[in-house]
């Protein structure tokens, strides 16, 4: 008996280590939420013991064929990787777009800008017209939509109106209530906006 035991348990083990992607032997970085001046904003603390753990950020097995350096989006369980090979990748928690705004394909990284300045567009605008005052743009701020980074989308066609952003609603992180953007804490965005290179490939699933 106790030698079917270990079999069973040794080949839950074997099946976790070769499905792709798993926590173990996971590093969180759980204590990198706090307060943070930056570029002369004072970036509030998250409370990220209201987060759930599986959204902060941390670094997992990942086996994927992406180079290093590309960007995997995994909107249905609300996951972004950031392959670093060799089996590796750093996962963080996203907010995705809500029904009637989910979008999949693959884009690259064209442009990267800190603190950036919020243009909503013309659509947007016509369905909030709350928000036409900005429509020359939000001055870049703690309460700016983008955050603290954000990375521009193109494929062939140019700009695809999507980004990889920050976002001031922590508590977004996990939903899907986005206009299609990817959005992160941004404790968060800022880790990986410095982990990524202007030309990285962006694949959302």
């Amino acid at each position: 008996m106790r030698m079917k035991s270990f079999a069973i348990v040794a080949a839950l083990a074997l099946s976790t280590a070769i499905s792709g992607c798993s926590t173990i032997g996971s590093q969180l970085f759980s204590n990198n939420y706090g307060a943070v001046n930056d570029a002369g904003y004072q970036l509030p603390r998250i409370p990220i013991e209201k987060v759930p753990l599986k959204y902060h950020r941390q670094e997992v097995n990942y086996d994927t064929s992406e180079k290093p350096g590309t960007i995997i989006v995994d909107t249905q369980n609300k996951f972004l990787y950031f392959v670093e090979g060799d089996g590796r990748a750093i996962r963080y928690g996203i907010g995705v777009g809500r029904e009637g705004f989910e979008w999949h394909g693959t884009a690259h990284i064209a442009l990267k800008r800190e603190w950036p300045t919020w243009t909503p567009p013309r659509q947007m605008i016509q369905r909030q017209p709350e928000l036409a005052k900005f429509a020359g743009g939000m001055e870049p701020g703690l309460k700016n939509p983008l955050g603290a980074r954000a990375m521009y989308l193109f494929n062939k066609g140019g700009d695809m109106g999507y980004r990889l952003h920050g976002s001031p609603e922590w508590n977004s992180i996990g939903k899907a209530m986005s206009s299609g953007c990817i959005r992160l804490m941004n404790q968060d965005i800022i880790d990986l906006y410095d982990r990524t290179s202007v030309g990285a490939k962006v694949i959302v699933m």
